[in-house]
């Protein structure tokens, strides 16, 4: 007599083979049958597999998240350095530009940094960080590859004051470079410089280039002061003035050059 444990056996085994057969089975009813089964089965599947899309994408947005923040973080840090970069290369445009100017001078020459400017006077005067210690003097004058700057009014150990050229107390002789008429230079405030004192009916045209003479006790002679933009008087019986805008734009400079003899 066959025990109870084989039977089930036999049972386990027909219930497995069963389901096989049927899904292998190239007869036509059982491929109907088969389709039916795989319609009824896809629904629960598409429901139960709903979670689990659900969780997988919560999976991946942290992981994005998460890799965006860094990425992120890697962008901001690559700014500043290029920041940084694009600095450093406009310093040293400038200064080689600077250096460049030193060279081809006959005269000595201390490369400065400007370090301060007052807010409320800001085309009157500036601070750089050279002094008496690296040989500078009161009265010395200030230049840079554009033009003159203006000169020192004050000396400490390691820092000066420099008034600019656009300030009231600043002064220099000056001449046209086309008509080497001859007058004194001084600032307006303005940003602007007037050159008076010139012959009355002197030959002077809007355009000209204003330069220093030989005349001035603080300045070599021939450096470019700036370009006039405004005749006052060329009555021939009043003495001629002119307005001139230098040829420096005091309000971007870093750096500049104190000629030292």
């Amino acid at each position: 007599m066959i025990s109870r444990r084989i039977i089930k056996n036999i049972a386990y085994v027909i219930i497995l083979l069963v389901p096989f057969f049927l899904f292998f089975s190239r007869n036509k009813v059982f491929q109907d049958l088969k389709l039916k089964m795989v319609g009824l089965s896809a629904g629960p599947v598409r429901l139960i597999s709903v979670p689990f899309k659900e969780a997988k994408k919560i999976l991946y947005y942290h992981r994005t998240f998460e890799e965006y923040k860094r990425l992120n973080r890697e962008v901001n840090t690559l700014k500043n350095r290029l920041v940084g970069l694009e600095e450093a290369l406009k310093e040293n445009t400038r200064l080689e530009r600077l250096l460049k100017f030193q060279r081809n001078q006959v005269y000595s020459s201390v490369v400065a940094n400007v370090i301060g400017r007052n807010p409320s006077y800001w085309n009157s005067a500036m601070i750089i960080d050279k002094g008496s210690l690296d040989g500078i003097r009161q009265g010395f004058p200030v230049v840079d590859s554009a033009g003159v700057v203006g000169k020192v009014a004050e000396v400490g150990p390691k820092t000066s004051k420099v008034i600019l050229l656009t300030d009231p107390e600043f002064s220099a002789a000056a001449l046209v470079q086309e008509s080497r008429e001859s007058g004194l230079v001084s600032g307006t405030l303005r940003g602007l410089c007037r050159m008076k004192y010139m012959n009355p009916g002197a030959d002077i045209q809007v355009g000209n280039k204003i330069i220093t003479s030989k005349l001035s006790s603080s300045f070599p002679e021939g450096l470019l002061i700036g370009q006039v933009v405004e005749i006052s008087s060329t009555s021939k019986d009043l003495a001629a003035e002119c307005v001139i805008e230098p040829a420096v734009s005091l309000s971007q400079l870093e750096e500049v050059l104190v000629i030292v003899k």
